[in-house]
């Protein structure tokens, strides 16, 4: 049985490249020391790619939570700027009504 292809090559682009030779030396070992690897490099594997998985949604989550802040922060500058606008024309008509005459 060739012992070189029991790890797929697939898996190269999203474990690290020292998984990756350790699952090749894995498999070169003869069968009955791979059968008593194989399932614990596996359970690592998993878990690697897991925690991968893990890590890119709480970057995905922390992205958005970044833009959304930005979102926040310009609608709190836009509301804030629209009330000293509105106080401002307040003022001015609160100022016109006592300086005229109404008589």
């Amino acid at each position: 049985m060739q012992n070189s292809q029991r790890f797929p090559e697939s898996s190269a682009d999203e474990l690290p490249r020292e998984f990756v030779e350790l699952g090749k030396k894995i498999a070169a070992l003869p069968e009955e020391h791979y059968r008593e690897l194989e399932h614990s490099y596996s359970q690592v594997v998993d878990c690697v790619r897991r925690r991968r998985r893990i890590l890119n949604l709480v970057q995905e989550a922390l992205s958005q939570l970044r833009l959304d802040l930005k979102y926040l922060m310009f609608d709190l500058d836009i509301t804030r700027q629209e009330r000293d606008l509105l106080r401002t024309q307040i003022d001015d008509y609160g100022s016109e009504d006592t300086s005229g005459d109404w008589s």
